[in-house]
């Protein structure tokens, strides 16, 4: 079981692989009835029973489908796998509006705190993400067999925390599916609208920028070029804000008209992308992330290059202090004209420009005052894309709480590192930390160190045998199994407290998070 929901994590990877060829010689209508008929009937309205009372991520049909090869012995080819997924996800997907949202458990997204509604926290999120729940839609009929399911396949879960404490099957099977079904229903009008709505040709030059938690800023551009059926290559050069640059060849894939996936050989890094597409095309937004190793990954933003476009898409650094004179980079698409840092930051010089990158040296008036500035080249306007500040009022390590996992050690299962950043804030009006007010300098360069959190952790002497802290905030794991040094023999599992320390101009300022240092997770499904 665990083998194969490891090979699923790498379903971009299945996917994306197929040939153009091998997919249009299969019909998916009729290899879905081929594959499903068998079990599931056709209905008087047309379709098959149960697959047409519901619609998921392209995931999400992956899943099920390994579902019914493990529980009912469907016999399915990687290419006919690939098939199905493709053509399930296009006739009986997801809208862009509808993922809004929960789009992190696709991007896998780490240490992701959820508040979900109290009734599907403690009846569904307990055991998986919230956002598993949301990310497909069903008939109330189809989301209370879903709960029969759930008692069937896993007769303890009414038994289980929180299980016991209330009618679970009650609840389950008679309350939640109404509830389930209005929150979440088959027909919706963004549905309806996104299937009227004709596909979206990638190819082309596209413009991205990103950051990386451990490398710091980067900007490229990718070049997509279609190879039938919603496929494409994929070539990108990037560079990162030390000046090195990195290359990259790899394939995608389109589902659902918006959803990107592709695995792209990044230098000598082996990664996956998960980006949305823009309703109108030209934008897309998502997360791309090492395949043996989710928990390292970057944000990414790339806009479609358009000559008769003009538009600016970052600035780097993202932060000026007052008094300081700095180059700053300026990346965007169609760049032409004066260059402006806005209000109380001179512009001195232009050290080099070109269409997608003008870079100046800029002055920051002493008094200047505190916030964020908007960026412009000509008539392009990034707003708040730079922010000036005096001093820094506080500090706080990203994410606040985090997960590492043991591994290795001659096992199956690799560590799981954590990565940190350690973000600078100014005070908004109200004076106060951690309210809403509050205005984001960036991401800081910090010395990182690890304590043990509580009484516990120091009894236990967790920050000694847990793993280490590397200079960029990335903690790495210890190995996994009993380790004889510890009391009772104990693994390498703990409580940590991660402090980032950040100088500058003279100023210390600290912040603080939380690291736990657990065991190997063997079962992870491509939506946790």
């Amino acid at each position: 079981m665990a083998g194969r929901w490891l090979l699923l994590a790498c379903l971009p990877v299945l996917v994306a692989g197929i040939s153009s060829q091998a997919r249009s010689q299969t019909d998916g209508e009729a290899l879905l009835n081929a594959r499903c008929g068998a079990c599931h009937e056709r209905t008087a309205e047309g379709g098959l029973a149960r697959i047409k009372d519901e619609r998921k991520t392209p995931e999400a049909w992956d899943m099920t489908i390994v579902r019914m090869v493990q529980l009912h012995g469907v016999e399915v080819t990687d290419d006919e796998r690939a098939a199905l997924v493709k053509h399930l996800a296009d006739t009986r997907g997801m809208a862009p509006a509808e993922t809004e949202g929960y789009r992190y458990i696709l991007e896998r997204v780490p240490s992701v705190l959820e508040d979900p509604p109290e009734e599907f926290g403690t009846m569904c999120a307990r055991c998986h993400s919230y956002a598993r729940v949301a990310l497909q839609r069903r008939t109330e009929e189809e989301w209370r067999k879903l709960s029969h399911f759930h008692l069937g396949q896993y007769p303890t879960t009414e038994y289980q925390a929180l299980g016991r404490d209330r009618n679970w099957w009650e609840i389950a099977s008679e309350e939640l599916p109404s509830q389930l079904a209005e929150r979440f229903p088959l027909e919706t009008a963004e549905w309806t609208a996104w299937q009227e709505r004709a596909p979206t040709d990638l190819s082309g030059q596209w413009r991205f920028v990103g950051r990386d938690p451990a490398a710091g800023d980067f900007e490229g551009v990718a070049t997509i070029e279609s190879t039938g059926d919603d496929t494409y290559s994929v070539a990108l050069e990037s560079v990162y804000e030390d000046g090195h640059a990195m290359t990259g060849e790899g394939s995608g894939i389109v589902y659902t008209g918006f959803e990107w996936r592709s695995r792209v050989a990044l230098g000598d890094e082996d990664t996956l992308q998960v980006f949305a597409l823009s309703e109108d095309g030209n934008t897309l937004t998502g997360r791309s992330f090492l395949a043996d190793a989710d928990a390292i990954g970057s944000r990414v933003t790339a806009v479609r290059m358009d000559e008769a476009v003009s538009a600016i898409l970052a600035a780097s650094p993202r932060h000026l202090r007052a008094g300081e004179t700095a180059e700053v980079a300026i990346h965007g698409i169609g760049l032409d004209g004066d260059a402006s840092l806005g209000e109380g930051v001179t512009v001195d010089q232009v050290v080099s420009r070109d269409a997608e990158t003008v870079v100046v040296r800029a002055t920051v008036d002493a008094g200047a005052e505190n916030g964020t500035r908007t960026v412009s080249i000509g008539n392009a306007n990034g707003e708040g894309l730079l922010t000036v500040y005096q001093e820094i009022d506080f500090l706080t390590v990203e994410p606040g709480y985090n997960i590492a996992r043991v591994g290795g050690a001659g096992g199956p299962i690799p560590p799981v590192p954590a990565q940190f950043e350690a973000v600078a804030w100014l005070h908004g009006p109200d004076g106060q930390a951690g309210t809403a007010d509050d205005v984001e300098i960036g991401a800081m360069p910090a010395q990182w160190a690890v304590q043990n959190f509580d009484e516990v952790a120091q009894q236990l002497d967790d920050a000694a045998f847990t793993g280490k802290m590397q200079s960029n905030g990335l903690f790495l794991p210890a190995a996994a199994g009993l380790n004889p040094e510890r009391p009772f023999d104990t693994n390498n599992a703990g409580n940590l407290k991660v402090i980032a320390t950040v100088e500058d101009d003279g100023q210390t300022v600290t912040g603080e998070g939380q690291l736990l240092v657990t065991v190997q997770r063997w079962n992870d499904p491509p939506i946790r």
